[in-house]
């Protein structure tokens, strides 16, 4: 689908999803309770081991013509979140992981403020935080805004290299700007990130509503976030993903000396660190050299190549696993 035949004023949500039957239907609930009209939903079961893909089936029984279910191979969020991409017929993008919830007015106020800034390419809202798990009621849900979605920005660079800082569920894209950012990625940890950052290096500018539009929730249930800093294949990921966000950072122009590119420095070399306490030399290696480019020279330079020479002389792993200790006793 092709901006050019894409249904006017329809916001596509894309829900990815693996083995949550339950939270899934809630969050599909939130999609069909939108005030907005025209909405479609695109439920991507992501190769479920339970009752996940039966529930996504008859959701899109009770609801024809609104929701959609496709079933893919288990290839991760980011695979799962292309294969709705590619079928979504809307002008408008939202995606929605499966454990988080909209709000009902998202949609007319999101869109209303697209509409009223032709020059703005995503819009995004606040986001709240609900504690509690599972089934939790409103009372665990936080009356301030999460991140920084409580924040005025006008664009997502500088700023995402500090952090992305607002949730999935936050932002709704125009599909020209989805289209040009491209698909995708194949990584399943910070895809998410990675594929804001390549958002952020195109340039495009935020519209801002002040208001309460979606719910970040936490539960019980697995996520892939978990043990980042532990699992080596997690890590692998992550310093792909870390790569990908400093070529895009350095595609737009956001020059060493900027505070957020420093504090980015500051994570590569981290980052670093722990995939060579893991045993990832090469990537250790790499996003060292990573962390010395971002910082443009300077101490953080200096600190981070006496590290990568003595790296050399001891073993990344064992240099890592030492500093790794050092950090932990500050």
């Amino acid at each position: 689908m092709s901006p050019a035949t894409a249904e006017p004023g329809l916001v596509s949500t894309i829900v990815p999803v693996h083995d949550r039957p339950r939270l899934l239907g809630e969050a599909v609930a939130s999609v069909i309770a939108q005030t907005y009209r025209p909405i479609e939903v695109l439920i991507v079961d992501d190769g479920s081991t339970d009752d996940t893909p039966g529930v996504a089936d008859r959701l899109a029984i009770e609801h024809p013509g609104v929701v959609r279910a496709i079933h893919v191979p288990n290839g991760g969020p980011g695979h799962a979140r292309e294969a709705g991409r590619r079928e979504a017929r809307g002008e408008f993008l939202q995606y929605l992981d499966s454990d988080d919830l909209l709000l009902p007015g998202k949609f007319a106020v999101q869109v209303a403020a697209l509409r009223a800034d032709p020059s703005a390419g995503v819009v995004y809202g606040w986001t709240t935080y609900r504690a509690g798990g599972e089934g939790a009621g409103s009372e665990g849900t936080s009356e301030r805004p999460w991140k920084r979605t409580g924040e005025r920005i006008e664009r997502m660079f500088p700023s995402f290299l500090q952090s992305r800082w607002w949730g999935t569920s936050t932002p709704i894209y125009r599909r020209t700007v989805t289209d040009a950012a491209g698909p995708w990625s194949e990584l399943w940890n910070e895809e998410d990130w990675e594929y804001d950052c390549r958002i952020a290096a195109l340039g495009v500018r935020l519209a801002y509503v002040p208001e309460l539009v979606s719910i970040q929730r936490d539960h019980a249930g697995p996520r892939l976030s978990e043990r980042v800093s532990r699992d080596r294949t997690k890590l692998a990921n992550r310093a792909i993903a870390h790569r990908r966000i400093l070529d895009h950072a350095m595609r737009a122009g956001i020059g060493r000396d900027v505070p957020e590119m420093r504090h980015f420095a500051r994570e590569l070399f981290l980052l670093s660190r722990q995939c060579g306490a893991a045993g990832l030399v090469a990537e250790s290696r790499e996003l060292a050299g990573l962390a010395r480019r971002a910082s443009g020279g300077g101490r953080r330079a200096a600190d981070v190549w006496v590290y990568a020479r003595l790296a050399d002389v001891v073993g990344w792993r064992t240099m890592g696993r030492i500093v790794g200790a050092l950090d932990r006793l500050r």
